[in-house]
């Protein structure tokens, strides 16, 4: 079955949701880990076979209307928890953002998309995704689009504020959406406790934080720039095998000769392929940098909860986020072994996985508020191309059952004007070990990734998500 590559997707109605009851409008502070996020937008969609001929075997009548009622119906109820995502981010007095919880509701979108789930292609979502299924946000902090197609499929897109959430927390909301639409109990709450992420008073951080993050004020001005074709930026969807996956990870862990060290995790193992992969591709005379960046993202909520007494950071709604990473010559990650690269990973990845790093943090960008930071990774000058790996395994997609069914697919979408590449590896749906890889990474990367001779990361195509 061919993909479909020239398709309308209609707009029939736009609206505006709102938390079902009143709430006091407040402004909600956002966290000092809040504050390193610059202003980016992050898109998830999942996609729904036909919820008619799913439902029969429950005998429920699900036409398109009667599924719009359900997901505003519970949206309006989720939103009583999930106020946050109601509100508005405006600048306080101090030059600083926070949160205005004023209830002015959620952008909320009914399309009709002229294709069948199994003729879109999901491998290159610049063509199909973008503009399409997943919405721009226009206002607020959170935007919903609802997509039915022409199968009877249904496509569920969201767009929200990644100041004000990291995947986590959208996870957490997604998460009792779907329970409030099935008229289930919520398996977790939102904490919206920003007091687990006070500073200390005195404040301390180590000089590590240094090497991760840079107040924006002390960059230098950003180099003119001659345009390049390869500069262009592009998103790719594969999956990779669990037989690939667990193949890495073999290679990752041969010829150890560090005893005593643990074993390289799965994430840790493709990382460094990944790495290597692009490293192998990159002539230094040609592109004219040594260096490469690469880092992933740590989620420090499992860091921060000590003998589990505040569990109210399980279901802490915010930005709880580190990105270590490291710099090597290119020339060092080409010739060294998959082993060596995989323990440079796990080396950097050991300075974010404590508490007091988290701590640290905290501290650290109180002593420089309220001048803005960023991840240094983020901060090139033309000195070399960097990546960052965020780990989706935790992606609790099939949980996001509205009452129709687990998802076909899904994937994040996050089409981001920066040129560091952004990876999200995510289960598949297929739950049998292989894993779903979102790209966003220079075409030049790309085209470095996809003629490589190990053959680990092919296509998403609807044979394989066995839509046909």
């Amino acid at each position: 079955m061919n993909s479909k590559k020239n398709f309308n997707v209609k707009v029939h109605k736009s609206e505006v949701v709102a938390a079902v009851l009143p709430m006091q409008e407040h402004w909600l502070p956002l966290s000092n880990l809040d504050l390193l996020l610059p202003p980016l937008e992050v898109g998830v969609m999942f996609c729904y076979l036909n919820p008619i001929i799913v439902s029969e075997k429950i005998n429920m009548n699900l036409e398109f209307n009667s599924i719009v009622k359900i997901l505003k119906t519970s949206l309006a109820e989720t939103l009583v928890s999930y106020y946050a995502f109601s509100g508005d981010i405006v600048e306080n007095s101090a030059g600083e953002l926070e949160i205005l919880c004023n209830n002015g509701g959620v952008s909320f979108i009914e399309a009709f998309g002229a294709v069948e789930l199994k003729e879109i292609n999901f491998y290159n979502p610049d063509e199909s995704i973008e503009g399409k299924f997943v919405p721009k946000k226009k206002h607020g902090v959170l935007a919903i689009q609802v997509t039915q197609l022409k199968c009877g499929g249904i496509i569920v897109g969201c767009t929200f504020d990644h100041r004000v959430a990291d995947a986590y927390s959208a996870n957490l909301f997604l998460v009792s959406w779907s329970e409030l639409a099935q008229s289930k109990p919520l398996s977790q709450l939102p904490s919206f406790r920003r007091s687990s992420f006070f500073p200390r008073h005195p404040g301390y951080y180590d000089d590590s934080i240094d090497d991760l993050y840079v107040p924006l004020s002390t960059l230098p001005p950003m180099k003119s720039e001659i345009l390049n074709p390869n500069d262009q930026v592009i998103s790719r969807i594969y999956y990779v095998t669990g037989g690939k996956i667990e193949h890495l990870q073999s290679l990752a862990n041969c010829h150890d000769d560090q005893k005593g060290t643990s074993q390289r995790s799965k994430l840790e193992s493709f990382s460094a392929f990944l790495w290597k992969t692009i490293a192998c591709g990159i002539n230094k005379e040609t592109w004219g940098f040594n260096n490469f960046r690469f880092g992933i993202m740590v989620d420090g909520r499992t860091r921060l909860i000590i003998n589990n007494v505040d569990k109210s950071l399980k279901g802490y709604f915010g930005n709880v986020l580190s990105i270590p990473f490291g710099e090597k010559k290119v020339e060092e990650v080409k010739e060294k072994s998959l082993n060596w690269v995989a323990n440079v990973i796990h080396e950097f990845l050991d300075i974010a996985k404590t508490q007091e790093h988290f701590l640290g943090l905290t501290d650290w960008v109180e002593a420089h508020r309220p001048k803005p930071s960023m991840a240094k990774i983020y901060a090139m000058n033309g000195d070399g191309p960097a990546v960052v790996v965020s780990s989706g395994q935790h992606f609790p997609a099939k949980k996001i059952n509205f009452g129709w069914g687990e998802p076909a697919f899904w994937s994040y979408h996050f089409p981001w004007a920066g040129k560091a590449g952004y990876v999200m590896p995510m289960p598949s749906p297929k739950g049998n070990g292989d894993w779903i890889v979102y790209m966003h990474l220079l075409k030049w990367q790309i085209e470095l990734i996809e003629a490589s001779p190990y053959e680990v990361f092919k296509p998403v195509t609807a044979n394989y998500l066995n839509l046909i």
